[in-house]
């Protein structure tokens, strides 16, 4: 990598997890790289494979060094099999370079379960981190495009103060990837009155009222899953269960409209004339919920930022969980999200001295 390090933000890449091989991932380091000269790139893999394919992508050898592992993680590998026997594999490497301090982000389309705990192991949690979350971007009709979720299947487990925590580091995912100043946080519910839901969900409205302030956020209090897409919120907290449910949820609906879309479209003569007519309106519609552009779960809570791109992700895919890990690795992300979590943790021991001196008062 012939080129000031010091001057660029380092991403560092797993290429070989992807479904479609590194060629995809080469590919997509491309196109970012073309479109921000403060890009660099550690790219982690067989080096034999990938060093023709970096040699023959304009530009890119300049902004982008190779290091050689033997092995892949692959998607059915288990976790526990990764973290004792998985030492060689480009998700390792990957994550080390982080680790080390060679690069400020990683991204990897690997397996999630294996980099998720890699993730935990190598580069450890904040400090004042209970769980860590994954935070997705949520189609939403927000000016951004998106609304962030968290946690969408880290931890199935989260009390009051882990949902304080979430809110505190999803309003700095917002702020920092989105660039929304005050973000406005829902905590998702089975309804809006505050009498609902579970003692945990109960508490943790009181801690993430007493913090918003001191945190710049506006808290709109709970919200329901019809709101995941709206405009009312900008940050949905959730425990890792719930959160994944209803993202799987999201991606089946949106493979089922489509596939009754096509069916409708290829019915007759006359659908297949309107289909052709609705082209354009029906290309942004695919275009605005693609999930190639919001490719990137961002794992939250470790000393180290960690974009989980799609298994499936092309070269466009791959660029935009690259252009994202750029904007939070250059932002210094990790260090901004250690600072909220504290202040919220501070407004977390507020709240508990308050409750034992109104309990000492009576």
């Amino acid at each position: 990598m012939t080129m000031d390090a010091s001057k660029r933000t380092i991403v560092s890449v797993d290429a070989m997890g992807g479904d479609l091989g590194p060629a995809a991932v080469v590919a997509g380091l491309a196109l970012s790289a073309d479109k921000n000269p403060e890009i660099g790139f550690i790219l982690h893999g067989n080096k034999a494979e990938l060093d023709p394919l970096v040699a023959r992508t304009k530009g890119l050898s300049e902004v982008c060094e190779v290091r050689h592992a033997d092995e892949v993680v692959t998607m059915d590998d288990k976790p526990s099999q990764v973290m004792r026997n998985g030492q060689n594999t480009s998700m390792w490497s990957a994550i080390e370079a982080v680790r080390d301090g060679d690069a400020d982000v990683a991204v990897s389309c690997g397996n999630t379960g294996a980099l998720m705990l890699l993730s935990m192991v190598r580069l450890r949690k904040l400090p004042g981190i209970n769980r860590p979350a994954i935070a997705c971007l949520w189609p939403s009709h927000n000016p951004s495009g998106f609304n962030v979720m968290l946690d969408v299947g880290a931890d199935v487990r989260a009390d009051e103060n882990d949902l304080l925590q979430y809110a505190m580091m999803g309003a700095s995912y917002a702020r920092n990837g989105l660039g929304i100043n005050r973000p406005r946080v829902g905590l998702l519910n089975v309804g809006t009155e505050e009498h609902k839901g579970r003692s945990e969900l109960k508490a943790a409205h009181e801690l993430i009222s007493h913090a918003a302030d001191g945190a710049q956020i506006d808290f709109v209090g709970f919200i329901e899953g019809v709101d995941l897409p709206s405009d009312r919120v900008d940050v949905i907290v959730t425990d890792g269960f719930t959160g994944n449910v209803a993202l799987k949820t999201g991606e089946g609906t949106a493979n089922l409209i489509s596939g009754l879309l096509r069916e409708v479209f290829s019915a007759s003569l006359i659908s297949k004339l309107a289909a052709l007519l609705a082209m354009t309106p029906l290309k942004q519609m695919r275009a605005r919920v693609d999930p190639s552009r919001n490719n990137g779960g961002v794992f939250l809570g470790l000393n180290g930022t960690v974009v989980k791109s799609h298994g499936s992700a092309d070269a466009t895919g791959i660029s935009a969980a690259v252009k994202l890990a750029f904007q939070l690795g250059k932002s210094g992300f990790s260090q901004k999200l250690a600072a909220r979590v504290a202040s919220g943790d501070a407004s977390r021991q507020d709240v508990a001295t308050e409750s034992r001196q109104g309990e000492q008062q009576e």
